[in-house]
Parts: structure tokens; sequence; C-alpha cells
């Protein structure tokens, strides 16, 4: 099976390489082209604009940072989106590719780089399940589990509600390692203490060490955590539910990135948490 790759970022980087280790032929494409190097080592084709990618490949798979990009390059035949975009925009791409005879499937998965790189994502899919069907011995290679859920729109909507929760949660534990700091505690300990309870959870363990020692290195974007706290919020609003707790962390993330903090992970929002007044 050959397959089309769009986006070689943290995520889409892993994943391709992925693909490759497996036996799969992967033709790959990257705005900033020298990406692609690495994984032309790796035995991938590179090709210079997306549409030479759709062109050449029954499948193509896009993991890219945002809508608007998304939309720049949804033209084609198999068309898998694994971004993670807002429903509406997933419908607008669907409309896209399927008005010129294509068929999508949206596909944005629950994960950071360790996941990617392990082959352990969750993948959230719907629209097209003949495309689901066919695409699965890759999605198999990329994660632990795919769900199929349905219509376009369904997949991006449980991806925001995921990380709405994943966002809300990073900051409830920010304030409470500041809190523990502050009283005299030592965060570390915070962190044993966590571990053995019962909200014990591989973010708090993977994360809170890193940053005791303000070692923000990027697993998953502070600035595309704060964009998906948006969509949710908007999501939120379309269906009537009241969210104070995400929007609260939606402004933590805000003022992050207002302080410069949006490449460094997520986690990163433990310093606008610390910088509050006292």
């Amino acid at each position: 099976m050959e397959i089309g790759f769009l986006g070689l970022g943290i995520m889409g980087k892993a994943m391709s390489m992925n693909l490759l280790k497996h036996g799969f032929k992967v033709t790959v494409w990257n705005r900033t082209l020298s990406k692609c190097d690495e994984l032309v080592e790796h035995g991938a084709s590179i090709a210079e604009t997306p549409s030479a990618v759709i062109n050449k490949c029954r499948f193509t798979i896009g993991m890219l940072s945002d809508p608007v990009a998304a939309l720049s390059v949804s033209e084609g035949k198999g068309y898998i989106d694994m971004s993670t975009v807002d429903a509406e925009t997933s419908s607008k791409i669907s409309e896209a590719i399927t008005s010129k005879g294509g068929v999508f499937l949206e596909s944005p998965v629950s994960g950071s780089k360790k996941p990617a790189e392990d082959g352990q994502l969750v993948i959230l899919a719907a629209g097209d399940k003949a495309l689901y069907e066919e695409i699965i011995p890759a999605f198999d290679v990329l994660g632990k589990k795919s769900f199929y859920l349905g219509h376009v729109g369904n997949g991006a909507k449980m991806k925001l509600v995921v990380n709405m929760i994943m966002g809300s949660m990073m900051n409830a534990f920010s304030e409470g390692l500041e809190l523990a700091g502050k009283s005299e505690l030592d965060p570390s300990t915070l962190l044993d203490v966590l571990s053995l309870g019962a909200i014990a959870n591989p973010m708090f363990a993977g994360k809170g060490p890193a940053m005791l020692q303000s070692n923000y290195s990027p697993a998953f974007p502070l600035k595309h955590q704060q964009k998906d706290m948006r969509l949710a919020l908007a999501l939120g609003d379309e269906n009537s539910v009241s969210m104070p707790i995400a929007a609260a962390s939606n402004e933590a993330f805000k003022k992050a990135r207002g302080m410069g903090l949006g490449d460094l992970d997520f986690s990163a929002v433990f310093e606008a948490v610390k910088s509050r007044k006292h």
C-alpha cells in the first residue's frame, strides 16, 4: 500500500516513520522541504506540492496544524485528515473533496509525540466507511486502537472534548504544583502521592518531573492546545453547554501565549500559573 503524507511536524514525522518501518511506501510533502530529508533516508519519496502527492497516491494523510492549512490542500482521491480541526471545517474539507469525486475520512488522534513514535495513538475516525476499512492496515500501525464514529464532524468533536479535558486537567495540575510549593511542601512528593491515588494518570507522571525542571520540550505545542480549547468552547456555545472550567483554562493558555510560550509544550501553562500575583 502506498500512502501520501502531508505535514511533517512533531506528529507527522513520527507517523510517517512508523509507516516506513512497517513496509509501507510513503510519499511525503512539507512546507519546509528539508524536513523530508530524514524520511527520504529511510525510503520515503518526496513531492514538491500537495497535489503531486495526491495525484501519485490512492490514499493521502494530512497532519497539518490548522484548518486553513488543511483546506489549502484538500483535493484528490482518498483523503484522511488526521489533524485537529472543528467539525465545521471538517465538513468543508469533506465537501471540497467529495465534489471532486474523492472520498474523505476525518481521523484526528489522541496522543502526542511519544505515542506517535511508538504507534500508540488513539484514532477517532468519521466519514466514508469504505475508506475507513481500506485504511485500517495503516491505522493499525499508527495507533493502538481506532474508533469509527459515524458521519463527518463526530471525530472532530470527540477530539475537541478530549483535548478540552486534557487542557483543563493540566491547569489544575499546574495550580496544585504551585500550591504545594508555596505551602512549603515538596512538589516532587506531590507527584509521588498523585501517582499512587485514584487520579494517577500518564500525563501527570510524564509531564510533572519535567515541569518542575522548567523543561517544556514540545510534545504538543501550547499554541495548538489553546486553539483546541477555543474550538471546544465554540462547540460548547453551539450546544448551550456551560464550561466555566474550560473557559478559565483557555484564559491561562492565552496568557501563556502572550508570555511567548506558544511554541513550547502545553505544560508550559505552569509558567503562567507561577507568574500570577500572590
